[in-house]
């Protein structure tokens, strides 16, 4: 009998073979490369190039910056650290932990197409599941499975501690150098780019931003009766007020202004979907943006 995640992975397969073909560079199929030990050769900088690279004696001989190019190794360990607190049961249509999902699925079956192994952390307060990194199909079902299986968060008086879900990332991840795909809607407290910043030293990150467009412009629905997804709070709502639609506007735009600014301090470029999106352009975006960002 074919299950759930069997299903959602043969929909996926059979949709990436089309949709990224021709995108992905070379036999290796993918952008996202392993790190590389091997130096090969020195070539002069670019604005895009990661400054750790630069070889400063180099650069000091001939008065202008050069980079050292290393051989990549094709073997490559990569996680996906999925918030799965209560939050993330929120949105219109399959809401956005069914699409972080489907996206980490997406992600996990195109590198593991390289031989890579993949692995995963599932978090959220009061519960974490850590699936260690494997290859093969059957990695990736299990990991399908995981996350399309029931799982009801329990709420509490506390927002998702994000910088919890980023430590335990790091210490479950330092073994070796990996690329780390984190998918949230960074609704938590402050203080979680540090934690950020610190994952990102050690690693390759990229951080994928899951929101529901009703948590950009509030729809005028009337008075309606909302509740804090994680907390359980409820506050009756007159989504018609203008000056309570100006005002959460004003809050919106803040809030952006903020994690636009932790991003920028922990030293990574954040994807932002939206629940509403097709989920397969995206990931050929985010693709085509990787790929520029190595040239």
């Amino acid at each position: 009998m074919t299950t759930a995640p069997d299903r959602l992975l043969r929909r996926l397969e059979w949709r990436l073979g089309r949709r990224l073909d021709g995108r992905l560079q070379g036999s290796y199929r993918t952008v996202w490369h392993g790190a590389g030990l091997d130096f090969t050769d020195l070539r002069a900088y670019t604005p895009e190039d990661d400054v750790r690279h630069i070889d400063w004696n180099v650069t000091a001989r001939l008065d202008e910056p050069f980079v050292r190019q290393f051989t990549e190794d094709r073997e490559m360990t990569a996680w996906m650290v999925i918030d799965r607190s209560a939050s993330m049961r929120f949105g219109g249509g399959a809401g956005k932990e069914s699409t972080a999902a489907e996206l980490a699925v997406a992600i996990s079956r195109l590198i593991s197409q390289g031989g890579n192994r993949v692995g995963a952390i599932l978090f959220d307060n009061q519960t974490h599941r850590v699936i260690p990194p494997r290859t093969g199909r059957d990695q990736i079902l299990r990991i399908a499975r995981d996350l399309t299986s029931s799982f009801t968060p329990k709420k509490s008086d506390k927002v998702t501690d994000l910088t919890a879900m980023l430590q335990l990332a790091a210490t479950t991840t330092n073994r070796r150098r990996s690329l780390v795909f984190v998918m949230s809607d960074f609704i938590g407290d402050p203080g979680w780019d540090r934690p950020l910043a610190r994952l990102t030293h050690r690693h390759e990150v990229v951080v994928i931003r899951v929101v529901d467009p009703s948590e950009l412009d509030l729809p005028d629905l009337g008075l309606i009766l909302v509740e804090d997804a994680e907390t359980g709070e409820q506050l009756l709502v007159d989504t018609s007020d203008p000056l309570l639609r100006a005002r959460l506007t004003e809050q919106v735009g803040a809030r952006e202004d903020e994690l636009a600014a932790g991003m920028r301090r922990a030293g990574v470029d954040a994807h932002r979907i939206t629940t509403d999106q097709d989920m397969l352009a995206t990931l050929v975006d985010m693709v085509r943006r990787s790929g520029r960002r190595r040239r």
